[in-house]
């Protein structure tokens, strides 16, 4: 998923959104943890008082480079930055271009087959979107 939040974009986009996947949060093995540091987000929305995200955005205090977020309200889970994993990925047969309605006017969001886009979130979750490309594997 390409998420082009104002957050995201912030702490992360060099492209103008955070390249986010999803795992199991059991999965996740650190070294370094010396080095992480925490950031929650402001969300202010017209019309509504500004809040504090409770999501963690773990990022690497020593060059600032987006590692993972981790939410409470979703414990299992954990979305790894794609920009922070090591280890070849796989091209995604489909990119979900998510949170629209906050693109940033200079950036280009790509068109065409193989790109879904969502004015905010989609209503797929992320394990329907791995079970329906066949890409699931985690616990059922």
């Amino acid at each position: 998923m390409h998420c082009h939040c104002s957050i995201c974009r912030k702490t992360a986009g060099g492209g103008g959104y955070a390249i986010n996947l999803g795992a199991d949060a059991t999965t996740l093995k650190v070294r370094g943890k010396k080095h992480l540091a925490i950031y929650h987000a402001v969300m202010r929305e017209p019309g509504k008082r500004a809040t504090r995200s409770p999501a963690e955005r773990h990022f690497c205090s020593l060059c600032g480079s987006a590692l993972w977020l981790w939410d409470p309200r979703w414990p299992e889970l954990v979305h790894p930055h794609a920009s922070a994993i090591d280890t070849p990925l796989p091209r995604p047969p489909e990119v979900v271009e998510a949170a629209l309605a906050y693109v940033a006017p200079w950036v280009d969001v790509p068109d065409g087959a193989g790109h879904v886009h969502c004015q905010k979130w989609p209503d797929e979750s992320l394990a329907d979107w791995h079970r329906r490309h066949g890409l699931f594997s985690g616990k059922d």
